[in-house]
């Protein structure tokens, strides 16, 4: 005896669902692969050091710096015949040697006038030097420089004396003491340029003293302080 088959009716939107469900996920698998493929091609622009599947790599080097402004004053021997050297014991120095009021004496280095009136009147020794001011990116492309003996003679101030002149002087008269006061120094040069260097003169004028209470002979030393400013 034959047995009845049994037949399954679906229902009429089952095959519809079904389709649909199937697009979903291969649409989905679809989107997961773009997706994988996007996150390499960053990974591989991003990772410029390393590279796979490529010939080249492009790093980049990122290269900083802080610049300052700089400042030099420098002071050096003159080009005159027999200048002084300028030494840099201490900053700088230079020395005249032995020296006299009636001029008697030559110096070591540099010039000297003979006193006007002989056992009267002072002499002079002095010397032409370079000054060269040097400044970097500042706001101004010109500096001024000035002077003033700060540290006058410690035993001889009574008769001796620094002097100076911006130009080559003549005579004794035009050597001009050079001032001892920091709030109202003298000026060595105004509107001047970053590493030209300018001759000035520097000198002592040596008074005829004498005195039986008093040091008026012997070595002596006096300093002097140059300030360079960049408006």
């Amino acid at each position: 005896m034959r047995h009845p088959r049994r037949v399954r009716l679906l229902r009429p939107n089952y095959w519809a669902r079904n389709h649909w469900g199937f697009a979903m996920r291969r649409q989905a698998r679809f989107f997961v692969t773009v997706l994988a493929l996007i996150a390499g091609a960053a990974t591989r622009a991003g990772a410029a050091t390393s590279a796979v599947n490529a010939s080249t790599v492009s790093p980049t080097l990122q290269v900083s710096v802080t610049v300052q402004k700089a400042i030099a004053l420098t002071l050096s021997q003159g080009a005159g015949a027999g200048a002084c050297n300028v030494t840099t014991a201490s900053d700088y120095s230079i020395s005249f040697g032995n020296v006299d009021a009636l001029g008697i004496n030559t110096p070591t280095c540099g010039s000297k006038f003979d006193p006007t009136t002989p056992g009267v009147s002072p002499s002079a020794y002095y010397t032409d030097y370079k000054i060269t001011p040097m400044f970097t990116n500042q706001s101004s492309t010109t500096a001024t420089v000035t002077a003033y003996v700060s540290a006058n003679f410690a035993t001889l101030s009574s008769i001796l004396s620094v002097v100076q002149a911006s130009s080559a002087p003549g005579n004794i008269g035009a050597l001009s003491a050079m001032s001892t006061s920091s709030g109202s120094p003298t000026s060595v040069g105004t509107s001047l340029a970053s590493g030209t260097a300018l001759t000035r003169y520097i000198g002592v004028t040596v008074q005829p003293t004498n005195s039986g209470s008093s040091t008026v002979s012997g070595s002596d030393t006096a300093t002097i302080t140059y300030t360079m400013t960049v408006p």
